[in-house]
């Protein structure tokens, strides 16, 4: 079974990814834009836990506390680079701009477009101004659509790579493990995710809906 966002318009959703997204997706196949998919993962210093079974209780040790590691990144739909800016804190409008003049100083060569979603951090008058000024495109994807999203498959694998059913009993631990495992994708991980993160879009337009 898989959930739909309970607030998704599937028909939106729909024409979006037909009439721009795959057409989008395209042309980065075909080599004639640089396209990049932006989110923010805000990974909090609390258990992740996996699937356990087992016939007697068991117990795990938990960190304390609510320490944050935020990673803002952009990952190239076709040749699956990350691009990241981090904070210990959280991510904001200045942390995207930062984002995105980093894009810029590292592919000049094509145009730049990116996808992201609606977060008021991301679609305010800052960031628009900045991408204007860098010539870089912005598009917004339709509401509650994470599954258009391709960066969101990241970081459910680096919640699972590094995270599940781990016990660090200092942040610095943490967050070198996040740092560590997106550091590998283009390497230790290469294979696995250019299988994961397959440009192809999950539709919910012939879901059934249980009540």
């Amino acid at each position: 079974m898989k959930q739909i966002p309970l607030k998704a318009n599937i028909e939106t959703q729909e024409t979006f990814k037909t009439e721009t997204l795959e057409p989008l997706v395209e042309q980065a196949q075909a080599g004639k834009i640089h396209l990049f998919f932006v989110d923010a993962a805000h990974f909090v210093m609390l258990p992740f836990l996996g699937y356990l079974y087992s016939r007697t209780v068991r117990f795990i040790k938990a960190a304390s506390g609510r320490q944050r590691f935020s990673v803002l990144g952009a990952l190239n739909a076709i040749t699956k680079q990350v691009v990241t800016i981090t904070d210990h804190g959280y991510i904001n409008a200045v942390s995207v701009s930062k984002l995105l003049q980093k894009l810029h100083a590292l592919f000049q060569n094509l145009p730049i477009v990116v996808i992201m979603d609606n977060a008021r951090y991301q679609r305010c008058a800052l960031v628009e101004e900045t991408a204007r000024h860098l010539g870089i495109q912005i598009i917004f994807l339709p509401p509650y659509s994470p599954n258009l999203n391709l960066i969101e498959r990241l970081w459910k694998f680096v919640k699972k790579k590094a995270l599940y059913n781990q016990y660090y009993s200092r942040y610095e631990q943490f967050h070198e493990a996040i740092s560590i495992c997106l550091a590998q994708t283009d390497t230790t991980y290469k294979q696995v995710l250019d299988t994961l993160l397959v440009a192809k879009f999950q539709s919910f337009k012939n879901a059934t809906i249980q009540p």
